[in-house]
């Protein structure tokens, strides 16, 4: 391979110069990434409630932060249609969509055998999530393979405290942990894990696709990884804070006139952690303040190209956005205590030392209220009619508001609505659903609509407690969407 020349390279100037809505790096550019901020929240415990909350939404850019809680899984994630969405079965969609976070709460969220894809989508947020075994050959296949991949006009990607995982490499059926595609800009990968997997992620599907760029990498660990700690096809990477370990073929791999900055890393017990390789399309670099810990070195060749023994620049990367960099020494210590899913989202201070959130910054995606503990005040419901969608023989819509547990609703099948409906608009900000005792059937997926206008409020799974913005109606549907055999609904309270 002929010998690089070096290259400056001006990066373009943001409208934002600080992370928005706690984003970092090439994410905070561009506008900043806040995802589902100012929007309601809901709670999914499936892939299908997951694409019922998308597909609820008045439009495809109403804000929305979608809670997930459970094992999101072929078995659970069906297509939904909608206005505002455009989903399908096996695979998280969001497509075509944005202003949305999808973050991991309670006892944590795993996408199994289900990879997540980010198409012609802006502003997303994907947090404390774990994706695992994605397949593109065997079975089941999801996402062409990739755990997350994003494509095609992609804009505003921040993911952070992920964990990526797979069980082998090409061979056994897998492909790329975080893929990026087709005009995917502005996209950072913080405090992450992405391991056991034969590529670890890429920048441009081939030398040709090099309308990708300005993605940051910071804060991650990359184990045991045969290669693509990123592949980059040109544009600009910024990698600092990782931490390498065991990187088996070859680490950073800058090509097709990429522009790769490279800062405070540790790289430990690893081959070829960066350089240009499999191709006779240079790639750039700029190396400061790195550690290279029992690193193997090939010999320069025919489209192979390693940056060291020795890694020198030859080229200069300006970063427009404002980031502390850790010693690399210590890089190891924090990313162990700081990367990954259900780590609490801690990152480091940038003086080596691990922190939670700070406490008296209130966090973008609280829980929300026990679904056991209902609202106080009036039970609206008293005073009200209802009507519904179908009725089961032997019950009733008045069932759900005389206040007795005995009595209940049930639709004609799994599925139905039951409304609440008063005489003049009513202020509303809350409901509970109380299943009768011994139903045979459990509520699943649900809707609750603004039967004047046709908008979604809420979207979940479960019966309990409800809160969205507070509005005035004249009538409110509880909508079941699914469920496991006839449901029996005691009780629709509603309360302002």
């Amino acid at each position: 391979m002929a010998m690089v020349a070096a290259v400056g390279v001006a990066l373009p100037t943001s409208t934002a110069s600080a992370a928005t809505g706690g984003a970092t790096g090439f994410a905070s550019q561009n506008g900043g990434t806040t995802g589902g901020a100012g929007g309601q929240t809901v709670r999914a415990t499936t892939g299908t409630a997951i694409h019922a909350a998308l597909c609820g939404r008045a439009s495809s850019s109403t804000p929305i932060t979608i809670q997930v809680e459970g094992t999101i899984n072929h078995g659970n994630t069906s297509k939904v249609s909608g206005g505002s969405c455009n989903t399908a079965d096996g695979v998280i969609e969001l497509k075509q969509i944005s202003n949305v976070t999808l973050v991991g709460v309670g006892d944590g969220a795993v996408f199994d055998q289900l990879g997540i894809h980010v198409r012609e989508s802006s502003n997303i947020i994907i947090q404390n999530v774990t994706v695992r075994n994605v397949k593109k050959s065997g079975s089941p296949t999801s996402n062409g393979g990739d755990a997350i991949g994003m494509e095609n006009n992609v804009r505003n990607v921040w993911v952070d405290h992920v964990t990526l995982e797979a069980s082998g490499g090409e061979d056994e059926g897998y492909d790329g942990l975080f893929d990026l595609k087709n005009n995917t800009r502005y996209v950072t990968l913080s405090y992450s894990v992405l391991r056991n997997s034969g590529r670890g992620g890429l920048v441009g599907s081939s030398e040709s696709d090099t309308s990708n760029g300005y993605v940051t990498y910071h804060h991650n660990l990359y184990e045991n990884i045969d290669s693509r700690a990123p592949l980059l096809r040109g544009g600009v990477g910024h990698m600092y804070n990782n931490h390498y370990l065991r990187v088996n073929d070859s680490g950073i791999n800058s090509r097709a006139g990429a522009r790769a900055r490279v800062d405070n890393n540790y790289f430990e017990d690893s081959k070829d952690v960066l350089g240009t390789f499999y191709t006779n399309e240079a790639g750039y670099w700029q190396v400061d303040g790195n550690v290279f810990d029992n690193v193997r070195w090939s010999s320069p060749g025919n489209q192979n190209n390693p940056a060291g023994p020795n890694p020198r620049s030859n080229t200069s990367v300006d970063i427009p956005y404002a980031h502390s960099l850790d010693a690399a020494d210590c890089v190891p210590g924090v990313v162990r205590d700081t990367a990954g899913a259900n780590k609490g989202n801690r990152v480091s201070d940038g003086d080596c030392a691990p922190q939670d959130p700070d406490p008296t910054d209130p966090p973008d995606n609280p829980d929300p209220p026990d679904p056991t503990d209902p609202p106080g005040g009036t039970n609206l419901s008293l005073a009200a009619d209802a009507d519904g969608s179908s009725k089961a023989s032997g019950t009733s819509y008045g069932n759900v508001r005389d206040g007795d547990m005995s009595t209940y609703w049930s639709p004609t099948g799994s599925t139905g609505a039951i409304s609440i409906k008063w005489p003049s608009a009513t202020s509303v900000s809350a409901l509970t659903i109380r299943e009768a005792s011994g139903a045979t059937g459990v509520i699943g997926d649900w809707r609750v609509r603004n039967a004047d206008t046709g908008s979604v409020l809420a979207t979940g799974n479960g019966a309990g407690t409800i809160r969205f913005p507070a509005t005035s109606v004249r009538k409110l549907t509880f909508e079941i969407t699914s469920a496991d055999g006839t449901p029996r609904v005691a009780e629709y309270e509603t309360y302002a």
